[in-house]
């Protein structure tokens, strides 16, 4: 690791990320009201989506996953060893089932999201990332952590991730002298097959 000093880029500005629009109620009337109450509807409904993108890659449902995304994602992870840059929704889907199969075991939960309403049909999400993943081929574990920075857009009424971005703030690889041995492995027990 170096020890040259850096200028951290994990912060809002280097993320991209702005102060988007306030949370606080309107003076005005019932019509500001309902825009508000729209506005906490829409960070619920992107809330939903980014917690369903976590259960659909951890069980390998790529065909919900699909309806997610917008067509023309954009894809950026650095982690440890890896950079994946990706382009389409398409180049994803097929990319990610590499790794979410019956090979593997995955645990990634996405906690403390900070939601900001840039308009009405656009929005920004920070997400901490907790992960592990397990493999079986080559017996390794790998844990670590990670800030995602979500771009979100609203297409007939629906939110949509348009860009999703991590990196790591840690990643810790362990060799393994044997492949884990769980009693339970629901991508085994269903048998999800290697994606093409």
């Amino acid at each position: 690791m170096s020890t040259a000093t850096q200028t951290p880029t994990l912060t809002l500005a280097a993320m991209g990320i702005t102060p988007g629009r306030p949370l606080t109620a309107s003076a005005g009337g019932l019509e500001d009201l309902r825009r508000d109450i729209q506005m906490l509807m829409d960070i619920e409904a992107i809330k939903l989506v980014k917690h369903a993108y976590f259960r659909c890659i951890d069980t390998a449902n790529f065909e919900e996953l699909a309806d997610y995304f917008h067509e023309d994602v954009t894809v950026h992870f650095i982690g440890g060893t890896y950079e994946w840059k990706l382009q389409g929704k398409a180049e994803y889907l097929k990319s990610i089932g590499q790794s979410f199969n019956r090979r593997y075991i995955t645990q990634h939960n996405g906690h403390q999201p900070e939601i900001r309403m840039v308009s009405d049909t656009e929005a920004t999400g920070l997400w901490y990332l907790a992960d592990r993943v397990w493999q079986f081929e080559r017996p390794y574990l790998t844990v670590g952590t990670a800030l995602y920075t979500d771009r979100y857009v609203k297409v007939d009424g629906r939110w949509l991730i348009r860009e999703t971005r991590y990196r790591r703030i840690y990643e810790i690889g362990t060799k393994l002298d044997a492949p884990p041995k769980p009693s339970a492995h629901y991508l085994g027990a269903f048998d999800a097959p290697k994606a093409d």
